[in-house]
């Protein structure tokens, strides 16, 4: 009874609450691909492009909202991401041009940095315990598949009752409404490491020239492609490649009767099953070298996507695939979070970690502008996806050489 009290504080909780919305809003996108592009006439790269505009400026604002976060307090800076957030939403929503979506997904992203991993993870670290820290980050993480659970069918849902326009004023609503919660997170302040305190610059300076440091940030580059990718793109993939779906079956009798709904319940597959993977890897980071974890899954990772695109495209195949994948999904946030903790410290975790969060959304920005890209100039998606088991194969190699020991603080070093 002990250690649950102590794992699952305030904190906890509220940083669950408001990852689970933040990414049940995230990761509806994909679904309005074809309906956004079909009232307006556009191309897929077209609205492909404002998603990847979205995961960069995630990307760019990730370390922004961690500094913020350090230097006035984390709930300010969650309230400040939560309005950003609605406000990209709401004007999205009134938007009728191309390139008005993809300015306005510049707040969507920046909002996603202020309520989304950085934040969140950096004061869901401080507040636990040692003990607990990579469980409980594992669970914060697990959140947001929570979240990936419930966003797809509920956008699906609303389409059906409501335009697009009013799906993103309700989700406008339900990001605000999060910050109801707030007044609950109360955190410890940042700890210094070691008796006295190093300054953010030459903190960060020094991770920057760590070669560990940088495979870390090379490595999760691969994690953003591949999330980015399929999250923006395999609902329409589904849609328009998979076999048709058999009257009398399970799916068929669970509702599930277009390739449309399969493709967003797929997304929510993901999801369910990587609240079991992400959990499992935090329970595996207090027990096994992260490194090593972090290779086995990006090696997973590649192996279930090479298979999944040589295999026909049929419901059977999406749901092994969605399960499968799933299962790795997020599995690299706690590991990933808790190596740049274990060896810089938690003072500025929400820094560094952004930092390194930049080239996941780098990933990201590439795999969903490509695999718009490419479908309007190949009217496929193969070969992004075979680019995708690439850049897995390569994140399972570079995170072998990674030092995982604790820097000393810089001034006992100086």
């Amino acid at each position: 009874m002990e250690t649950r009290a102590s794992l699952f504080t305030p904190v906890l909780i509220v940083g669950c609450i408001i990852i689970l919305v933040c990414f049940a809003i995230r990761s509806t996108f994909g679904v309005f691909q074809i309906p956004i592009a079909e009232e307006f006439g556009w191309l897929r790269a077209e609205f492909s492009l404002a998603i990847a505009i979205q995961n960069l400026a995630w990307g760019i604002g990730q370390p922004i909202f961690g500094a913020i976060a350090e230097r006035i307090g984390d709930r300010r800076a969650i309230i400040l991401g939560a309005i950003v957030y609605a406000a990209g939403l709401l004007l999205s929503a009134g938007a009728t041009t191309a390139i008005e979506h993809q300015l306005y997904e510049v707040l969507v992203g920046f909002g996603i940095a202020g309520t989304g991993f950085g934040v969140i993870l950096a004061v869901v670290g401080r507040a636990a315990s040692d003990e607990h820290r990579s469980m409980a980050l594992a669970i914060a993480t697990a959140a947001g598949s929570g979240g990936q659970i419930v966003g797809p069918p509920l956008a699906e849902a609303l389409l059906a009752v409501m335009t697009w326009q009013m799906v993103f004023v309700v989700f406008a609503g339900m990001i605000l409404a999060s910050l109801l919660t707030l007044p609950f997170m109360r955190a410890p302040a940042p700890p210094p490491r070691a008796g006295s305190e190093d300054p953010m610059g030459e903190v960060i300076a020094r991770a920057l020239k760590d070669p560990s440091f940088g495979l870390i940030f090379i490595g999760f580059f691969s994690c953003g492609y591949q999330l980015g990718f399929i999250t923006a793109h395999l609902p329409a993939f589904i849609t328009e490649l998979c076999g048709p779906i058999m009257p009398g079956g399970m799916l068929h009798s669970m509702g599930i009767t277009t390739t449309s709904a399969l493709g967003a319940v797929a997304i929510s597959l993901i999801g369910l099953a990587n609240i079991a993977g992400t959990l499992a890897a935090g329970w595996a980071g207090n027990h096994f070298s992260k490194k090593y974890l972090l290779s086995g899954i990006y090696t997973a990772r590649t192996i279930v996507a090479a298979a999944f695109i040589l295999a026909p495209i049929t419901p059977a195949s999406v749901i092994f695939f969605s399960v499968a994948m799933g299962a790795l999904w997020l599995a690299t946030v706690p590991l990933t979070s808790g190596l740049v903790a274990q060896i810089y410290g938690l003072r500025y975790m929400g820094t560094l970690y952004g930092i390194v969060f930049f080239s996941h959304q780098l990933g990201s920005f590439l795999g969903v502008w490509l695999g718009g890209a490419m479908y309007d100039l190949t009217g496929g998606y193969h070969l992004v996806w075979w680019v995708g088991v690439g850049v897995g194969a390569l994140s399972a190699l570079v995170h072998l050489p990674i030092r995982e020991r604790p820097l000393p603080p810089i001034r006992a070093t100086a």
